[in-house]
């Protein structure tokens, strides 16, 4: 059986839904699912439903939440809106980045003028990361102010085949742009929401597939893996507007692995994608004496009826992968062995960025 020792994974991408969606996840089945899947410390959304990130009260609130909850380090990110720039100054030594909205998704946090989206871009510090979600249009917009803000950018769940393209294009242009790629936009397409139905819904929605090719063949240009777990219960998603967003925080390594399977990539870029990246760019503290083993050739079957998060289901059941998390050791103490979490919430604690 090869057993393979990497370093902890880092998600630089989800939404833990504490506080304000509780009933959808929390920091307590959250950091579970996140230790399950192999991820000892994550980076948390600012669009919670209810509460969002989007002042130092509220960035008081969700560390308040979670003090004494966690079982994977964790560290915050910053909502950005038309009118919170004058309290950067304050939170950004505590937070990981600062998200702004240019389309839609969970949330109200969306900014549409071009005034207000170039202030904001000048209004953060430049040495912090700036997190853009954007799709198409909007990707093109933001690329075209980098050079008059004269700051770096780094693009969330880029899924279309001309967004890689141009961000390829970006890059070797010398702009200081970095992205991420989500699973399911990897793994599923368009042709997969027939027998998905609601449960395949999600922002960035799934592409056609020339747009997965297009990512596959430009892995080179794609900096990390990032889950953008967003849990819903299952009455959020079965209903007649199914709420954006799926869980990924358990399927991403064996999905990754199967990848490395099948010769798509190496085991040394993964790590890069899934660790090294994200440590680098988003300036995570070191993590004494962490690691996961992983079984490189273990092959099964994901199902929703064995996770930890509190949703309880994933797109991808029923998939059969090839690599499973074996056991998982976070600062020298043992916390995952073959799929059972053993440490108690409160083991881990809520990170503040390097730089």
């Amino acid at each position: 059986m090869p057993i393979v020792r990497l370093p902890g994974l880092i998600d630089p991408h989800v939404h833990l839904r504490d506080p304000g969606a509780t009933h959808k996840e929390d920091f307590v089945t959250g950091t579970r699912a996140a230790l399950a899947g192999g991820f000892t410390a994550v980076l948390d959304m600012p669009n919670n439903p209810g509460d969002p990130t989007i002042s130092p009260q509220a960035l008081a609130r969700k560390a308040a939440s979670s003090s004494g909850r966690v079982s994977c380090d964790v560290g915050f990110f910053y909502g950005a809106t038309a009118g919170n720039a004058s309290t950067y100054a304050e939170i950004a030594p505590d937070v990981f980045g600062l998200k702004l909205y240019l389309d839609h998704t969970t949330g109200d946090l969306k900014v549409e003028e071009l005034e207000a989206i170039r202030d904001i871009m000048l209004a953060w510090p430049a040495h912090k990361p700036l997190c853009v979600h954007a799709e198409d249009r909007t990707l093109a917009m933001a690329l075209g102010l980098l050079p008059s803000v004269g700051r770096g950018v780094h693009f969330c769940h880029v899924s279309e085949k001309v967004e890689i393209e141009l961000i390829r294009d970006a890059k070797e242009r010398g702009l200081p742009v970095t992205c991420e790629v989500a699973p399911h936009h990897l793994f599923l397409t368009e042709d997969d929401l027939p027998a998905l139905g609601g449960y395949g819904v999600m922002k960035p929605p799934l592409k056609r597939g020339r747009d997965v090719d297009a990512l596959w063949t430009n892995l080179d240009v794609i900096d990390m893996i990032a889950t953008d777990h967003a849990p819903h219960t299952r009455n959020e998603k079965e209903g007649d507007k199914p709420a954006f967003g799926v869980p990924g925080l358990e399927t991403s390594l064996p999905l990754m692995l199967t990848a490395v399977h099948s010769g798509k990539l190496t085991l040394d870029r993964l790590v890069e994608m899934m660790h090294a990246a994200p440590a680098r760019v988003f300036h995570v503290p070191t993590q004494p004496d962490t690691y996961i083993e992983v079984d490189t050739s273990r092959r099964w079957q994901i199902s929703g009826d064995n996770l930890q998060t509190r949703c309880g289901w994933t797109p991808f059941d029923g998939m059969t992968v090839v690599g499973a998390v074996e056991k998982v050791v976070m600062r020298g103490q043992e916390a995952v062995q073959r799929g059972i979490v053993k440490v108690e919430p409160g083991s881990a604690h809520n990170m503040r960025p390097l730089a």
